[in-house]
């Protein structure tokens, strides 16, 4: 199977239809290809990371499935979610179905509305009464780790941290209930340990979880979602990963499984970045030794 063309294995049973099917992606500027002919298939449950320098097209990926793309650029080929086909159009509308993270969580989130405030539309707008969503909301910041709900439900983005930030729109993200999620360096920014707890709520996107509250009208099972996790941090998508596609020069080079990219790597692209994560891992060693 060539890299083009690629189909990500499911860990179980495989679905009547992938949670992300795209084919044959096209980005262009003015008549300039950006992205040329990106293609892949996720299946629920499966975390496929995007992996590639900056300027490699990652970020433009996400931007055309999102719907996000600037005015001026183009994109074409097919994006099917749940089996059910959604234009690549440029129109910037929120896409049904999909839901997306990005580096800079500021940027998701109204400062001047409460934290809570926006938890609980998505709920309400699922059918929740105003009681039962502001329940949820609350199980849904302890899920991905937040201490103290109700304080932070109170608050404003601007009064919590990068790492806080980021659970809660990961917790937004779950409000949210899409069949994917896509993931855009939201580690990036972050110090290690904030890192490590966004990752562990990002886990519970792609897991069958049960509301924490087993009397609520939100009690049921999210659904278990995709995620595309785009990211230049291979010891990240090492860590979090069950696949892995490789973008150089808005082409890929190279997928497979997390592993098999990591223990051998084929192409020269897909080398020197596992060169450059290994070289990572051993300055760490030594600072912890030293």
């Amino acid at each position: 199977m060539i890299a083009s063309e690629l189909t990500i294995a499911p860990t179980r049973k495989s679905p009547m239809h992938p949670a992300l099917l795209v084919r044959d992606l096209r980005v262009s500027l003015r008549g300039r290809a950006l992205i040329d002919g990106v293609s892949f298939a996720i299946d629920p449950g499966q975390r496929l990371a995007l992996l590639g320098a900056s300027g490699s097209g990652k970020s433009l990926t996400a931007a055309a499935l999102l719907g996000q793309l600037p005015a001026a650029m183009r994109a074409s080929g097919r994006m099917l979610i749940n089996g059910v086909e959604v234009p690549l159009s440029t129109s910037r509308t929120r896409r049904a179905g999909i839901t997306a993270i990005h580096q800079d969580p500021m940027s998701a989130l109204n400062p001047l509305v409460r934290l809570g405030r926006q938890l609980e539309i998505p709920l309400r707008n699922a059918g929740l009464s105003a009681s039962s969503a502001r329940q949820r909301a609350r199980e849904l910041l302890a899920s991905v780790g937040i201490e103290g709900a109700e304080r932070t439900m109170q608050s404003f983005s601007g009064e919590l941290s990068g790492g806080q930030l980021q659970r809660v729109c990961i917790a937004l993200a779950l409000a949210c209930r899409s069949a994917v999620l896509v993931a855009d360096e939201p580690t990036t920014a972050l110090d290690v340990v904030s890192q490590a707890k966004v990752l562990d709520a990002l886990s519970l996107y792609s897991e069958s979880t049960k509301s924490a509250s087993a009397h609520s009208e939100s009690a049921r099972s999210t659904p278990v979602g995709a995620m595309l996790f785009i990211t230049h941090d291979l010891a990240v998508a090492a860590a979090f990963c069950h696949q892995a596609l490789v973008l150089g020069s808005g082409r890929i080079i190279e997928a497979g499984s997390m592993e098999s990219l990591i223990e051998r790597p084929k192409h020269e692209y897909t080398k020197q970045l596992v060169e450059a994560a290994h070289a990572g891992f051993d300055a760490l060693r030594r600072e912890a030794t030293a």
